[in-house]
């Protein structure tokens, strides 16, 4: 499977992907910001994505990655369900880091080291080198979160 640039066509399957996580991430998928954000992301190629195999009954991505290359910060990211423990998601945030500025900061905010369904993706922030900079209180969910940085190469 290649990480690749998303294209309009895989809006739904975005969509269905963010329905899946909302409960850890809050309400999105029916909220017209989240909605334009998307849109503008892809449009703005900032938008990554693992497809489903041609043929697989899978409506949904794989997993999903949007990046600001203006605050040089990743502001999204999941992996299906279905596909966690894969590589799908090291695959994605390693793409994403590739395309962001790597001589300064990177930053993210992902679930508190408290959050138990949150340990797999601070597991893989931190397996990749990022470190916890400072809280990043409570998400729309209620789940604390904390943001994360991945310091600039010298």
């Amino acid at each position: 499977m290649n990480v690749i640039y998303s294209t309009l066509d895989d809006f739904e399957a975005w969509i269905a992907l963010a329905r899946q996580v909302e409960p850890l991430f809050g309400p999105m998928a029916d909220e017209a910001p989240f909605r334009d954000a998307l849109k503008g992301a892809i449009s703005n190629r900032e938008a990554f994505c693992i497809r489903p195999l041609p043929g697989e009954k899978q409506t949904i991505l794989k997993g999903g990655i949007v990046v600001s290359k203006a605050s040089n910060e990743i502001l999204w990211f999941a992996v299906s369900e279905k596909d966690r423990r894969k590589g799908y998601g090291r695959q994605l945030l390693l793409f994403a880091i590739d395309h962001l500025h790597r001589r300064e900061k990177i930053l993210v905010e992902t679930f508190a080291a408290t959050v138990g369904a949150g340990q797999s993706a601070r597991k893989l922030y931190l397996d990749c080198g990022f470190v916890d900079e400072t809280t990043g209180g409570i998400n729309p969910a209620g789940v604390p979160t904390v943001i994360m940085q991945l310091s600039g190469l010298p």
